[in-house]
């Protein structure tokens, strides 16, 4: 299962804006995107495209997350997200 890692550049993390902007993308994808801290169980991932599984996952500036996702597209879907992911999004 293809999977890339994201440190979070969004001052406040992965909270309100941030994580509205990454939810909306992540559902945007022609696959299902998962995350997860980095270290956590591949079984613990969240669903990435929903914003309470954004919220309730804590991550806070400078943590590194891990994306994963399966089936056509995924590679390209998970460099997306992990770029927007390495983005301030609070400072667009």
């Amino acid at each position: 299962m293809p999977e890339r890692s994201a440190t979070i550049a969004s001052r406040v993390g992965l909270h309100a804006r941030p994580a509205s902007l990454f939810a909306e993308a992540a559902a945007a994808q022609p696959v299902e995107v998962t995350i997860a801290m980095k270290g956590d169980p591949a079984e613990d991932a969240m669903d990435a495209s929903s914003m309470l599984s954004l919220m309730s996952l804590g991550a806070s500036h400078g943590d590194v997350v891990v994306l994963r996702a399966e089936g056509e597209g995924a590679d390209a879907a998970l460099d997306e997200l992990a770029k927007l992911l390495e983005t301030d999004l609070d400072a667009e």
